[in-house]
């Protein structure tokens, strides 16, 4: 993947957020968007500026599309870092960590 394109979509201060509130929680695009004043299609598009840098994944699951960090990706473990510091950026992670829906143990 071009260095250029995750430059890219860092550059925007938006999608640095949306990484930052994906940051602990997969959420669908809708969910995003009731995060964030921007409009459906505004959203859209940034979610694909991210999925196209390799910095997001996303999962159909009925009729929803569910967004998540690409795992084991240096960018987005660097991001997390600089997320708890950043001042905007750092609140939504935090936001995002006491959203998170715990995650299902597996059945023995």
């Amino acid at each position: 993947m071009p260095a250029d394109q995750i430059f890219e979509a860092l550059a925007s201060r938006p999608r640095r957020e949306i990484l930052a509130y994906l940051s602990a929680q997969e959420l669908t695009a809708g969910e995003i968007g009731q995060r964030f004043e921007m409009s459906a299609p505004a959203i859209s598009r940034h979610l694909s500026v991210l999925a196209a840098a390799g910095l997001v994944m996303s999962e159909r699951r009925g009729q929803f599309v569910f967004y998540r960090l690409t795992p084991d990706n240096m960018v987005n473990t660097l991001s997390r870092f600089a997320f708890e510091v950043c001042p905007s950026a750092g609140p939504l992670q935090r936001e995002s960590r006491r959203n998170a829906k715990p995650k299902a143990k597996p059945a023995s």
